[in-house]
């Protein structure tokens, strides 16, 4: 199998690590379309496998995988679409870009549409993706391997979960550095220094998912556990619920998710 990278970025240099690094692909067989000068990148492909223009190479391969930033992707179509052929399977990473958009654009009825999140750089991520109708079974049980290199993914039928993934898992690390920090800030607040309220808060995130992944126990039963009748953790509850922080959330996240649509159009 021969697989081409367009981009180079954080999610093309996730994939060709994770690819490489689980021997699923071998270096040689990774090749990679860039926009700049490609010399100081360090890395186990040959370097004899990058380039800078698309050409009628790009028909070689059996996957190709679009790591570009959707803004980019129109430009990028008409560069790539007279070297596509028929056969080959479109694997998309860009926000927003729909299959239609992708099929219509490239001329290619073969497309997968994924949407990863950053702990993927570390073989944590989650990936929800979905398909076009002409990707059959095989090629979605290789496409899924390929994707699990990464951490462990979901495929839906429904390509609107794609946008809703964007706004949940995609963008949801955010939202814990966000919270994490702010944590911290109180922390510091409280009289801790800098170093010990990041150890606290760190090591309290890991070892709250690391039990809840543990035992088969809800949220809110967990939250019961923590949270004494009368003592200090039903205080911070309190103002959570005061300040309506659940509804915060919930509108949060379908901001991301209408700002993921925007971007599809």
């Amino acid at each position: 199998m021969k697989v081409l990278i367009i981009g180079y970025g954080n999610m093309g240099k996730t994939y060709a690590n994770s690819f490489i690094g689980s021997r699923f692909i071998k270096p040689e067989d990774i090749f990679v379309l860039v926009r700049n000068d490609f010399s100081s990148i360090e890395t186990t492909i040959p370097k004899s496998n990058f380039s800078i223009t698309p050409s009628e190479k790009i028909a070689d391969f059996d996957i190709v995988i679009l790591a570009v930033k959707p803004q980019d992707f129109s430009v990028l179509a008409l560069a790539i679409k007279p070297f596509l052929k028929e056969d080959q399977i479109i694997f998309s990473v860009m926000a927003g870009i729909t299959l239609k958009s992708l099929e219509q654009q490239l001329s290619c009825s073969k497309v997968v549409r994924c949407m990863p999140n950053i702990p993927t750089q570390i073989g944590m991520g989650m990936t929800v993706f979905t398909a076009s109708a002409n990707v059959d079974r095989k090629e979605l049980f290789i496409i899924q391997n390929l994707i699990n290199t990464t951490g462990k993914s979901v495929y839906v039928e429904n390509e609107n979960l794609i946008d809703a993934a964007t706004a949940i898992s995609g963008s949801g690390p955010a939202y814990v550095f966000y919270f994490m920090q702010s944590m911290i800030k109180a922390a510091v607040d409280l009289g801790f220094n800098e170093s010990e309220a990041e150890l606290l808060v760190n090591q309290t995130f890991m070892g709250s998912v690391a039990i809840q992944n543990s035992y088969s126990l809800s949220n809110e039963e967990w939250i019961k556990k923590v949270a004494s009748k009368g003592g200090t953790t039903e205080s911070a509850l309190r103002v959570f619920e005061k300040q309506s922080l659940e509804n915060s959330i919930v509108e949060a996240v379908k901001a991301a998710n209408n700002r993921a649509l925007e971007l599809g159009k």
